[in-house]
């Protein structure tokens, strides 16, 4: 059977912007992935250990072909010298492990953090289409399209809406639980050649390449986690996670992740001077609502225009939630709308819940306090306890 991976560029943006930082600030990290499903799942995942085991012998053969590095090297914020790292560039088989944990799969990947941060986007995109491959695909791939019509009908209807102030923009943040690649190929193509005036972008580097379209992503939570392994003082972790992205991008990539350690302690360190710096705040937890207002009323505060900010919604949207959260905002401040699971895995079929998060880098735990409970993930309750009483927030929302 086909590989489901043919290519080292279909991936999320934010896995070359995160590496590319990491690679130049904090080389030596070492650090500790791991796999874990949220949700039932209809058969035991444990089924699929020997071809994920398969799978990724064949994602540790890639290299970056040349006219990827190209591509790569072409977009103004990726540095030459990462582009002649990735060149070099092979994942190492040693790094990961594959094995079954009673009816669960266990995978984790561990060492040099620049070698294994990279495997996270492949392996969940692996077991989902493994996964899925066991399902009617005549079926699925019917619902799927009818439903992707209906998509495309309601941003059609919006369209006769009066205008608002600032454009709905959408972007497809969909690779990491999609159904299957050539899924997520046929649905970021279709919206591109239907809505053009709302389709913007996509995650995968791939499909911006092949597709023509610009790629979309900034930074997420393993970047800003690590930093509290990096020796700077805890209460200062996210202060100098946001410097050093700063000196990389200088102006590029100016979205920032603020649920590391809730929003209201990532808006008590997001002070004036990165508030400018910065062009938005990307929503990934609790209610988007509310978290909109406090973005705004913390712009206001700083006396900071909001209409020259953005802030991008990317939480478990659908596209009925995300045309309401714009209707709400519109007039307020430009937005943009990440939509994963709801555009590339809604075929009728109960999508994974799947993550593979940082659990350790050099040794230390590392720690989210989400807005939202159950998307937290810490194996060590001591550290945990310490990093809300560092932060002072409350440990209702955290497991």
């Amino acid at each position: 059977m086909t590989p489901i991976i043919h290519s080292l560029l279909d991936t999320d943006l934010y896995k070359f912007s995160m590496w590319q930082a990491l690679l130049h600030r904090h080389p030596t990290t070492q650090a500790r992935y791991s796999f874990v499903c949220r949700n039932a799942s209809a058969y035991p995942l444990v089924e699929l250990v020997p071809e994920v085991n398969r799978e990724l012998d064949h994602l540790c053969s890639l290299s970056f072909r040349p006219d990827e590095l190209a591509y790569l090297k072409g977009l103004r914020y990726i540095s030459s010298d990462f582009v002649d790292f990735l060149r070099i560039f092979r994942f190492q088989r040693d790094f990961i492990e594959v094995r079954a944990i009673g009816d669960s799969i266990d995978i984790v990947a561990s060492g040099p953090q620049v070698h294994v941060m990279a495997f996270e986007i492949f392996v969940l995109a692996i077991v989902n289409e493994l996964y899925f491959r066991r399902f009617d695909a005549s079926a699925a791939l019917a619902e799927g399209r009818r439903r992707l019509a209906a998509k495309i009908g309601l941003l059609r209807d919006f369209e006769h809406e009066p205008p608002r102030r600032h454009p709905f923009e959408l972007s497809d943040f969909g690779v990491r639980r999609r159904y299957s690649g050539a899924w997520q190929r046929e649905v970021v193509a279709t919206l591109r050649d239907a809505v053009p005036q709302f389709f913007k972008g996509t995650s995968n580097v791939l499909l911006a390449r092949e597709l023509g379209l610009p790629p979309i992503g900034t930074m997420a939570h393993e970047y800003l986690q690590t930093y509290q392994t990096l020796g700077v003082r805890l209460r200062d972790f996210q202060k100098a996670a946001l410097e050093d992205w700063v000196q990389e991008y200088r102006g590029d990539l100016g979205i920032a992740l603020t649920d590391v350690i809730t929003m209201d302690a990532f808006l008590a360190d997001f002070d004036l001077y990165f508030a400018k710096l910065f062009d938005g705040l990307r929503h990934d937890s609790g209610d988007p609502i509310e978290w909109g207002e406090k973005a705004l009323a913390h712009y206001e505060r700083l006396r900071i225009d909001p209409h020259t900010k953005r802030l991008v919604f990317s939480d478990g949207l659908d596209l009925h939630r995300a045309l309401a959260i714009y209707r709400h905002f519109a007039d307020r401040t430009q937005m943009g709308f990440g939509i994963g699971t709801h555009l590339t895995n809604d075929m009728g079929l109960e999508p994974l819940s799947i993550v593979m998060k940082l659990r350790q880098a050099n040794g230390q735990p590392v720690a989210k306090i989400s807005d939202t409970p159950g998307k937290a993930l810490c194996d060590d309750a001591t550290f945990l306890a310490y990093l809300r009483q560092v932060f002072g927030v409350g440990d209702g929302l955290t497991r």
